[in-house]
């Protein structure tokens, strides 16, 4: 099939597009705003677009979850917390709408924790944290008037990472974490299974060292 997204015309009873751009990892964001209230939410539209130094961006529309987006603007500061199978639950009441100021964490009935470098508190249960200052946005305008998506882009200042998830080579275990993803329609899935494979050719051994991130004087 063949179809044009400004025109609709799949012909199917869903729209396909967020199903065929999958797995999503999942961006569990906590924020304070102005006033020092948290807000936790998450976002599918996540994904990391730096390394040296890190950075992350999340997407969120305007007709949900605004206030983390504003939040981020207003206070420069947020942190992204990984959602994984074991907080799935919680995870989707966070995913609620709800008017600003009302703690969605304490909806889920989770535990904050303080972070480091930011203001706003990590998800205690949650395995990994990215403490992030606000580095940049760009609205995104939809086909309804009014309508946008905000993208965030963070610097990523502070990494915590669970002992107890660190193997002992020094790897991260991805399988005991089991991360959640996003698929399509209302659909999600986890990390139950992992492989191998290690690129070939020209400049093969370099970018390989790089994708493990080993330190740049190891290359």
């Amino acid at each position: 099939m063949f179809y044009e997204p400004d025109l609709d015309d799949h012909g199917l009873p869903y729209n396909p597009f967020k199903s065929v751009i999958v797995p999503r990892p999942i961006g569990w964001i906590t924020t304070v705003d102005l006033r020092g209230r948290v807000n936790l939410a998450p976002y599918s539209q996540f994904q990391n677009v730096g390394f040296d130094p890190p950075y992350i961006l999340f997407s969120s529309s305007s007709d949900r979850h605004k206030h983390t987006a504003a939040n981020c603007m207003d206070t420069g500061e947020f942190v992204t917390n990984m959602a994984t199978y074991d907080l799935r639950e919680a995870m989707n009441i966070t995913s609620q709408t709800v008017e600003a100021g009302v703690n969605e964490a304490e909806l889920a009935g989770l535990e904050l924790a303080p972070s480091r470098l930011v203001k706003p508190p990590r998800v205690a249960a949650s395995p990994v944290h990215l403490e992030c200052k606000y580095y940049c946005s760009m609205a995104l305008p939809g086909r309804t008037p009014g309508a946008l998506d905000t993208v965030i882009v963070g610097r990523v200042v502070g990494v915590h990472i669970h002992d107890d998830f660190i193997t002992p080579d020094g790897r991260i275990d991805i399988l005991k974490i089991r991360p959640l993803a996003r698929m399509g329609y209302m659909d999600y899935t986890s990390v139950t299974d992992l492989f191998e494979m290690k690129p070939d050719g020209l400049g093969g051994e370099r970018l390989s060292k790089g994708l493990q991130g080993l330190p740049r004087k190891r290359w």
